[in-house]
């Protein structure tokens, strides 16, 4: 009983110290916190698409209709996605190397990592932005849509909207610590676990686009 006693009173010590505990600091634990809610969220999102789209009386628009290009005469299907899909891949290859080099107190090759990866991000924006445009011209609408069940523009427009907001609320974490970290402001104590914590939101936006991926344009 005096050693359970003990014991946690050693774990109060360390929480009123505000000490690191299991050896995770204390960004990194707020993250992965941060990141199951909003796992909650994205898995709401869609387990309520799924239960939509199955309900729907009219036909669900073809994504390889809805969601292609035409490029030199030729009708492409989801040439958009496609490169959408690349780049966000590519960024998350970046942010992991960055992280490396941050570990390797290499700040000016993982700031300029971080710098690519923003600068992935912000082009995914942007073609999201382009893709919505489209389909806003095809009068597809929350609360309608021409191209067949109604019900596919709002979940469209909220779900990959939502994302969009991370993607580039992460844009904005990804410009703002790669600027301090190329200007050194984690030198002195040689911890670049920000670096980390950061690359923990990235990654999972990026694993919520693959089942945004498959949800919406492979089904």
């Amino acid at each position: 009983m005096q050693s359970q006693e003990r014991g946690w009173a050693t774990v109060v010590s360390d929480w009123s110290h505000d000490q690191e505990t299991f050896k995770v600091s204390w960004g990194k634990a707020m993250m992965w916190i941060f990141l199951l809610s909003d796992t909650f969220i994205f898995g709401t999102f869609l387990v309520g698409y799924m239960t939509v789209r199955m309900s729907a009386v009219e036909p669900w628009p073809v994504a390889d209709e809805v969601f292609a290009l035409t490029i030199a005469g030729h009708t492409i299907p989801l040439v958009l996605i496609a490169i959408m899909t690349f780049i966000l891949i590519t960024s998350s290859g970046t942010m992991a190397l960055a992280v490396n080099y941050g570990y390797r107190r290499n700040r000016k090759v993982a700031a300029t990592l971080m710098w690519v990866t923003a600068i992935l991000g912000a082009s995914f924006v942007g073609m999201q932005a382009f893709e919505w445009s489209k389909l806003i011209e095809e009068g597809v609408r929350p609360w309608g849509n021409p191209l067949g069940a109604a019900q596919f523009g709002a979940a469209f427009y909220m779900i990959t909207g939502f994302h969009g907001l991370h993607v580039s609320i992460g844009v904005l974490l990804l410009v703002i610590y790669a600027h301090k970290v190329g200007r050194g402001d984690y030198e002195a104590s040689g911890d670049y676990g920000i670096v980390e914590t950061v690359g923990l939101y990235w990654h999972f936006v990026d694993l919520v686009w693959v089942f945004i991926f498959a949800f919406f344009y492979l089904w």
